[in-house]
């Protein structure tokens, strides 16, 4: 849509302008979604735009001990590599995720560094605020991660108290495991990859 085509009604207000340049919700391509620069994490689902909550305190706490006691099992660029969020994942055509935690087997980088990952070996979520949050997590993520073939997908909910671990069987994830405090989470792809979950919730204790 050209400058001329805005409706005379929003013509004055600039920042409803500039949504006009953008395309309709369920018209949006990848080349769209990669040329558009936000300060909120967005991703890409059939088309569509979906901007999700910005992480609090404890998002990002759980987050960081998470990625240190990945790196931790993975030890050296030559294990693996782990990367935090925001960093966008091409699961399939006009599907981008950003998972909140990403681990990479060797030879699952991309070919340039300067573009973007197609393949990731490990997703974790940390499950936001709000039943929206929990739907994309326990559900939609679910799903794509499945069809995208991430072989095993950790969903971290500080407010069940409960770390699920789902591994990749054909096309669909079985749950490998629910851990919940006094239990010790961990999977199939990484072996060595243990996760106290007293450790996990103790971060959504007040002095921290």
């Amino acid at each position: 849509m050209s400058s001329s085509q805005i409706p005379d009604a929003i013509d004055c207000n600039p920042t409803w302008a500039v949504a006009h340049l953008f395309p309709s919700q369920g018209e949006w391509t990848e080349s769209d979604f990669f040329a558009l620069h936000a300060n909120r994490m967005i991703e890409l689902v059939d088309g569509n735009l979906e901007v999700l909550p910005m992480p609090t305190w404890l998002h990002q706490l759980i987050v960081d001990f998470l990625s240190d006691v990945v790196k931790q099992t993975v030890c050296s660029p030559s294990g693996g590599r782990v990367l935090q969020a925001p960093l966008p994942i091409r699961l399939f055509a006009n599907h981008i995720r950003e998972p909140d935690l990403m681990y990479f087997a060797p030879g699952s980088e991309p070919n340039d560094p300067r573009g973007y990952p197609t393949r990731v070996d490990l997703a974790m979520e940390v499950v936001s605020d709000g039943a929206e949050a929990r739907r994309r997590d326990y559900e939609d993520k679910r799903r794509d991660y499945a069809r995208a073939g991430i072989p095993e997908y950790w969903i971290v909910d500080p407010e069940d108290r409960r770390i699920t671990v789902l591994t990749l069987e054909s096309d669909a994830y079985r749950v490998h495991g629910e851990f919940v405090p006094g239990q010790i989470a961990s999977g199939l792809l990484l072996p060595k990859l243990c996760v106290g979950v007293n450790e996990v919730m103790r971060l959504a204790d007040p002095a921290n």
